[in-house]
C-alpha cells in the first residue's frame, strides 16, 4: 500500500458555491489596485487530507495576508477518504476561520477511498468496495460542493476559475486500476468551449485540478505520476492551445522549494510555441521530495504550503507560501500575451 492509500484523520464537507458558466457582464467583486491597475488576488491550496489544523492555520494565514481575497481554490483531496462525516468536518473547520466568500473545488482521488473500509475504524482493502458504490462517493462531493458535476466555472473577481476532474472512479471499471482519471467527452467539449470563449475575451483562465500532468511540475517526472490521466494527449492537446492558460494540480504533495514549482508546458501540435503555464499548489497535509531511487521521501516535520495568485493586465504574479512559518518562499511573474 502506497502512502496515498488509507488515512486515519478525519476532514471534510463545505458547501461553497461554484457556479456555472459566467459572462464578462455578470456582478463582481471590485478588485485590488495596484501600481499598474486593478489586481485580483486570490489564493490555493490543496490536499488537506485530514489536515484540519493546518487547514485552519493556512485559512489564518490567508485572512492576514490576503484580507480582500478574491476567492480561495482547492485542488482536491479535500478529506482523507471521501466519509460524509469528514467532509463535515471540512465544513466545521472552515466555518471557524476567516476565509474567503467564494471557494472553488476540485476532486481528488481521497475523495473515493471510502470502499477501502469496512467500516471507518476498519480498513479492508481485500474486501474492496465493501459494499460502497461509485455514484455514492461522487453523490458525497457534490453535496458537499453544492453542484451536480465534478467540472465547473466559476469567478474570482472576474477572474475566470475553471474544474476539472474525473467522473469515473477507475478500480469500479478495470479492477488493474486505482486512481486513473477519466474524463468524458462532455467534459473535453466544454472545457474547450470555456477557453476559446474566455480567450475572446482576451482573459487569462485559471484551472483547478487534483491529478498532475506528466512531463510538468515538480514529481511529473517521476514514474509514480506520469500515468494518472488515462487521456493525458487529448487533455493537453486542448490546454496546450491557449498562451493565457495557469493549470494548477496537487496530488503529488512536492515542496514548492524545488525549482520547476512553475513551468511552461509546450504542446507540440497546437500551434503554440510560448506553451501554458502549470504550477505545483504543494500540500496542506505533508511534504515530498524525488528520494533518488525513482520514488519520495517524506520531508517530515512540520509542513504547509499553498499559493496566492495576482492578475493585473498585463502579468500573473504567483507567490509560494509557508503556511507554517508564514513566510514567503518565492514568486514568479508571467507576462500576460493578451492584455486584459
Amino acid at each position: 500500500m502506497d502512502r496515498r492509500s488509507f488515512m486515519t484523520a478525519a476532514g471534510g464537507a463545505a458547501a461553497a458555491a461554484a457556479a456555472s458558466a459566467l459572462t464578462p457582464g455578470q456582478a463582481e467583486a471590485l478588485p485590488d489596485w495596484g501600481v499598474t491597475g486593478p489586481v485580483v488576488r486570490f489564493n490555493v491550496i490543496s490536499d488537506i487530507q485530514g489536515d484540519l489544523t493546518d487547514f485552519g492555520h493556512a485559512l489564518d494565514d490567508i485572512a492576514k495576508i490576503n484580507p480582500n481575497s478574491a476567492g480561495l481554490g482547492i485542488a482536491g483531496d479535500i478529506t482523507p477518504r471521501g466519509y460524509d462525516f469528514e467532509y463535515a468536518q471540512v465544513q466545521q473547520t472552515l466555518d471557524r476561520h476567516p476565509h474567503p466568500r467564494k471557494v472553488a473545488w476540485a476532486i481528488g482521488n481521497h475523495e473515493f477511498y471510502v470502499p477501502k473500509w469496512r467500516d471507518p475504524n476498519t480498513l479492508s482493502q481485500e474486501t474492496w468496495p465493501n459494499g460502497t458504490t461509485e455514484d455514492s462517493l461522487f453523490r458525497s462531493f457534490y453535496r458537499f460542493a453544492g453542484r451536480n458535476t465534478v467540472y465547473t466555472e466559476t469567478s474570482f473577481g472576474g477572474i475566470p476559475v475553471l474544474c476539472l476532474g474525473t467522473e469515473r472512479y477507475a478500480k469500479y471499471h478495470d479492477p488493474k486500476l486505482w486512481d486513473e482519471v477519466w474524463i468524458s467527452d462532455q467534459q473535453f467539449t466544454w472545457l474547450e468551449q470555456r477557453l476559446k470563449y474566455w480567450a475572446g475575451w482576451r482573459k487569462p483562465v485559471m484551472v483547478l485540478t487534483h491529478h498532475p500532468l506528466p512531463n510538468t511540475v515538480s514529481g511529473t517526472h517521476n514514474k509514480l505520476y506520469r500515468s494518472d490521466y488515462l487521456q493525458p494527449d487529448r487533455l493537453l492537446s486542448i490546454l496546450g492551445r491557449y498562451q493565457d492558460v495557469f493549470l494548477f494540480s496537487g496530488h503529488t504533495h512536492w515542496d514548492l522549494n524545488l525549482s520547476d514549482w512553475v513551468v511552461r508546458r509546450v504542446v507540440p501540435g497546437t500551434g503554440n510555441l510560448e506553451g501554458f503555464t502549470v504550477v505545483n499548489t504543494a500540500a496542506v497535509q505533508v511534504g515530498w521530495v524525488d528520494d533518488g531511487k525513482g520514488g519520495e521521501v517524506s520531508l517530515g516535520g512540520a509542513f504547509n504550503q499553498g499559493l496566492q495568485v495576482e492578475v493585473s493586465h498585463r502579468a500573473v504574479v504567483i507567490k509560494a507560501r509557508d503556511f507554517t512559518t508564514r513566510t514567503w518562499l518565492k514568486q514568479i511573474t508571467v507576462p500576460l500575451h493578451n492584455a486584459l
